[in-house]
C-alpha cells in the first residue's frame, strides 16, 4: 500500500491538493481490489469499513466540541483516536479487513497531532469511502 501524506506543507498546514481526489481514489481501488479478490466475500465489506469511518467522524465531533478548551482534553482524546488502529488489527485478525486497510488507518492516524489533522484525515476518509462505493466489492 502506498502511504498517504495529509499535508503538502505541514508547517504551513497546506493540504496535499490531490489528497481528496487522486490519492483517495487510488487507495479505494487498491483496497477494493482486495475485497473483490476475496473468495469468502468477507474481506473489506463497505459496511465494515463504514464502521471505522463512523468512529472517526464521532471522534472528530468530540474534538470540535473541545475547541477553545485546554489542550489537556485533546490529549485525553488522542489515545482513543489511536485505539482505532488496534480495533482495525482485531478486525484483520477476524478476516474482516485487509492488512492494507489496517496500514491505511495506521499511516493516517500516525499523522494526527492536533484537531486540524483529525479534520483533514476525516475528510480524506470520507473521500476514500465515496470512491470505495464505486470501486469496492458489491
Amino acid at each position: 500500500m502506498s502511504a498517504i501524506t495529509l499535508w503538502q506543507d505541514s508547517e504551513k498546514k497546506i493540504i496535499n491538493p490531490l489528497l481528496f481526489s487522486e490519492v483517495a481514489e487510488k487507495l479505494a481501488l487498491e483496497i477494493g481490489r482486495e475485497g473483490k479478490n476475496d473468495r469468502r466475500k468477507k474481506l473489506n465489506k463497505s459496511t465494515q469499513l463504514r464502521r471505522f469511518f463512523d468512529e472517526i467522524v464521532r471522534l472528530q465531533s468530540q474534538a470540535k466540541s473541545l475547541q477553545g478548551q485546554d489542550s489537556e482534553k485533546w490529549a485525553n482524546l488522542l489515545p482513543y483516536i489511536h485505539m482505532l488502529v488496534a480495533k482495525a488489527a482485531y478486525a484483520q485478525g477476524r478476516d474482516l479487513v485487509s492488512k492494507n486497510f489496517v496500514d491505511f488507518l495506521r499511516n493516517g492516524i500516525s499523522q494526527i497531532k492536533d484537531q486540524r489533522d483529525l479534520t483533514v484525515f476525516a475528510n480524506f476518509f470520507e473521500s476514500f469511502m465515496g470512491f470505495y462505493k464505486l470501486h469496492g466489492p458489491s
